[in-house]
C-alpha cells in the first residue's frame, strides 16, 4: 500500500549478559560499581550566602 510508511528495525547495540553463560559469568562477577562522587557546589553557594548576610549585617549595624 502506498501510504503506509514501512517501519525498519533499529540495531540493538545493548549486549544481554543472559545471552551466553560467559557473559553472564562476567556480568554477575562485576564489582559493584561506587555512586559518583557528590557536588560541593551546594555547599559553596551555601557558604556564600551566609557570609554575605553576616557582611550585610556588620555593615549595617556598624552604619546604624
Amino acid at each position: 500500500m502506498p501510504g503506509f510508511a514501512m517501519v525498519v528495525r533499529m540495531p540493538d547495540n545493548t549486549v544481554d549478559p543472559s545471552g551466553n553463560t560467559e557473559a553472564f559469568r562476567a556480568f554477575t562477577q562485576s564489582p559493584p560499581q561506587e555512586p559518583p562522587a557528590a557536588s560541593k557546589t551546594p555547599l559553596i553557594i551555601g557558604v556564600a550566602v551566609v557570609a554575605i548576610v553576616l557582611v550585610a549585617l556588620i555593615a549595617w549595624l556598624a552604619l546604624g
